[in-house]
């Protein structure tokens, strides 16, 4: 990927969304959007510069003060277009999707539903919102809450999900009463456009969504503008700790959802054909770019012995690129991707791990120049073991083995990170005693990628999780509205008394 000037560029360009306009950008810096597949250049993108980051946030900050009066119902009711307009184009942003990031077009569909169901959920509104009253909690006074809009919010999204992560954010944030500047991924901003094109024709109004591209200078520019309230952020640890800490120090409301290692834990009495399948599709759909991803496989006493069928299963996956029919798994994002991921594979086999199922030379007729890696599984692996301790973010499972329930869940909880875990069994009682003990936000029973719905909210915890409340659900209703407790009396001429010196309202 390279980043350059725009001069001479014969491709289209994305736009920056300000204040309701698409507008091209002044930035003189330029990053091309490549499709993993084939290689071709399928657009440009900006990185904007500081004075379109502030147009951008200015902008929200001027609709804030007539978004933040519009009556919950008119809110909902966008959402409710909104969703509408999303099911009718999906099979159009899928194609596009796919186009910029790789995945096959189901997974893209899916990757679109996902991110639908939270608009759904948007719609709801008006119970989510809902504050507490109670009367007459001291003589004649009354105590109520209001949940009230927090003002300009900003929200940067990653690679892997640039349909769904996005819809994570700008809907629940704008239907609260806020305004948003969204930060797309600058590898793969296609599809989160046409989504954001879709929103302003449901009627999102001038300046409450606005959109700016680029990279570490626009999202430190978001993170320290005085006049942005809250950053929600999902990416790498990295950028993830660097996001949190940066806009705390400015004084900004922050939740940053980062880097997992995710395990699945397998005990012999589990389903054996229905475990061995889910564990392939979690461990190597998506090409292992979701931050769900199962990464690590504990095969508890003896099912180590279905390792040849896991391996089998595996092997049997059709690589091609995402358009193709019947893929199952594409390339990775990107040249750079590809090159990490081979790195790891190699630092693996050099640290002793056994190569059971080896991905790399993958050869796609008619695809040659995709960043396709195939399948890898590892047997032999130690939590020493860098590709162990490493997010890989590509189609490596690596394999350790256990002699008991006990052993397997102190090896998930010595894991720096808590995104998710899976279970795999047909015992009650060891899937209750796994629940209670494991300490990892988001458990699956014999389900690998534990992302609940969003009536609920995603809760990944520890080294994956910085701030205290997760996207959507319940949650992220309380991350972009501010509490205010109001306490009233209203006296009659009866009931007018003296002079009280005291604190107490008895």
């Amino acid at each position: 990927m390279s980043a350059s000037s725009a001069a001479g560029a014969n491709h289209p360009t994305v736009k920056l969304l300000i204040n309701g306009e698409f507008v091209e950008s002044a930035s003189t810096e330029w990053r091309d959007i490549v499709n993993p597949a084939t290689q071709e250049v399928l657009a440009r993108v900006p990185f904007a510069t500081r004075a379109e980051v502030d147009a951008a946030v200015g902008a929200a900050q001027t609709a804030f003060a007539q978004w933040k009066s519009t009556p919950i119902a008119a809110r909902a009711r966008i959402m409710l277009k909104y969703q509408a307009l999303i099911r009718e184009h999906m099979p159009r942003i899928a194609k596009i999707l796919t186009a910029e990031q790789g995945k096959t077009l189901p997974d893209a569909e899916g990757d679109i539903f996902r991110g639908l169901e939270v608009v759904e959920h948007a719609a709801s509104i008006g119970t989510l919102q809902l504050g507490e009253f109670a009367e007459n909690v001291a003589g004649g006074v009354d105590t109520y809450t209001l949940r009230q809009p927090i003002g300009v919010c900003a929200g940067i999204t990653p690679f892997n999900f640039p349909a769904m992560i996005p819809l994570w954010m700008f809907p629940m944030a704008i239907v609260c009463g806020n305004t948003f500047v969204l930060k797309p991924s600058e590898q793969d901003p296609l599809s989160t456009m046409a989504l954001v094109e879709l929103a302003i024709e449901a009627g999102i109004p001038r300046g409450v969504l606005n959109v700016v591209h680029g990279g570490k200078e626009v999202v430190d520019a978001l993170c320290t503008h005085e006049a942005v309230k809250a950053v929600s952020f999902v990416g790498s640890t990295a950028v993830g700790t660097h996001v949190y800490t940066l806009a705390s120090e400015h004084g900004k409301r922050v939740q940053s959802m980062m880097g997992a290692k995710n395990h699945a834990i397998v005990l012999p009495d589990a389903n054996r054909e229905q475990t061995l399948n889910a564990l392939v599709g979690a461990g190597f759909g998506a090409a292992g770019q979701r931050c769900m991803a199962t990464s690590a496989l504990v095969l508890v006493g003896a099912a180590r012995e279905w390792l040849p069928d896991l391996v089998a299963r595996a092997k049997a996956l059709k690589i091609n690129a995402g358009i193709e029919p019947n893929t199952d798994v594409g390339p990775l994002v990107s040249k750079a991707a590809k090159e990490r991921v081979l790195s790891l594979i190699a630092k693996g086999a050099d640290e002793g791990a056994t190569l059971e199922l080896d991905g790399r030379g993958v050869r796609v007729p008619g695809y040659e120049e995709g960043n396709f890696i195939g399948p890898t599984i590892f047997s032999g692996v130690t939590t020493d073991m860098t590709i162990y301790r490493t997010e890989i973010f590509g189609p490596v499972l690596v394999v350790l083995n256990v002699a008991t329930l006990d052993d397997a869940i102190a090896l998930v909880n010595r894991n720096p990170f808590g995104n998710g875990v899976g279970l795999f069994t047909q015992s009650g009682a060891a899937a209750r005693k796994f629940q209670s003990e494991i300490d990892v936000g988001q458990v699956g029973i014999n389900i690998p990628i534990p992302v609940p719905v969003p009536f609920f909210s995603f809760t990944g915890s520890r080294g994956s999780k910085l701030g205290d409340l997760g996207p959507y659900g319940k949650q992220v209703v309380q991350f972009y509205t501010q509490t205010k407790t109001v306490t009233s009396r209203w006296f009659d001429d009866a009931s007018v008394g003296g002079v009280n010196t005291t604190i107490s309202l008895r």
